[in-house]
């Protein structure tokens, strides 16, 4: 059987701001788009020449059938995804922008993970998911069951840290959350918001791979936009990559098309360098609007 990664996590609409604003109280119009980070990191991938499959759950109704329709097209395995009877379709609504989106999150059917298929993690070469996803349950615990019993067969894990409190809430466990993933050392993917976000502080590029150095993981990403990406291994020193300069034109996914390229390169065990610099070819097209 030929290996796969699987994603696990949020398959949404995104309604996506028709015009380029600083804030969706600006926004006038919106168009409909398939979004959710495992499931565009899982579009991405194929389109790295990497076979995907994505477990989600949505709701038996238009947006669902949609979303369903739009992986199909895309050669994603939807065999896993679920309608769910008695929850709608999450949607997120979100402002177009050249640099970090405003969002505004309307959920419902995404979190009702309830649990992974065994032998769909024991044949798959890694398995992905996201802060957002992680940030309810029964999701949550169904995903780190599904990174537990992974580690346990030696598969990697990968995590986009996509931490957001108005995602999580005022009140919540995503710093025990994340002790527990560490357990896993995955692959982890953050981006300087994300670590502002998830501190609470407006950090430096210094202090972040600061904070990050002693985080346990196997390798980790630290983009910085225009700025690039900071990386190493568990057992490097941090290296640097520069972005590649190009007319952005939608910065929307662009972090999920980032760790695309990169895990596809890292399951072909190609050295660290190559993975970064094929995540940031992968990010550069989709800033372009090119993927």
């Amino acid at each position: 059987m030929e290996k796969y990664v699987l994603a696990i996590g949020e398959l949404l609409i995104d309604a996506i701001s028709n015009q380029s604003v600083t804030s969706l109280s600006e926004a006038a119009d919106f168009s409909i788009h398939a979004g959710g980070s495992p499931a565009n990191f899982a579009r991405y991938l194929q389109k790295c020449n990497a076979n995907a499959k994505i477990v989600a759950t949505v709701g038996n109704d238009g947006f669902g059938n949609l979303l369903l329709d739009k992986l199909k097209k895309e050669g994603v395995c939807s065999e896993y995804v679920l309608q769910q009877e008695l929850y709608a379709t999450s949607l997120i609504v979100v402002g177009r922008t050249k640099g970090t989106p405003d969002f505004i999150a309307y959920r419902n059917a995404d979190c009702m993970i309830e649990t992974v298929d065994e032998t769909l993690i024991a044949n798959a070469s890694l398995v992905h998911s996201t802060a957002f996803a992680l940030s309810k349950q029964p999701a949550q615990t169904a995903i780190l069951t599904a990174f537990e019993k992974a580690s346990k067969e030696g598969i990697p894990v990968s995590v986009d840290w996509n931490y957001a409190e108005k995602i999580w809430g005022k009140h919540n466990n995503a710093q025990d959350v994340f002790n527990q993933l560490q357990t896993y050392k995955p692959l982890l993917k953050f981006s300087l918001d994300d670590m502002e976000r998830f501190l609470g502080k407006s950090l430096s590029i210094e202090e972040a791979k600061e904070y990050l150095q002693n985080v346990l993981c196997t390798a980790i990403c630290l983009t910085c936009g225009g700025d690039g990406v900071y990386y190493k291994s568990s057992l490097s020193h941090w290296q640097y990559m520069p972005a590649q300069q190009v007319e952005v034109k939608d910065a929307t996914g662009a972090g999920d098309a980032f760790w695309a390229g990169f895990v596809s390169e890292w399951n072909k065990e190609n050295a660290i360098d190559s993975c970064v610099a094929k995540g940031i070819h992968t990010a550069s097209l989709k800033l372009q609007g090119i993927l």
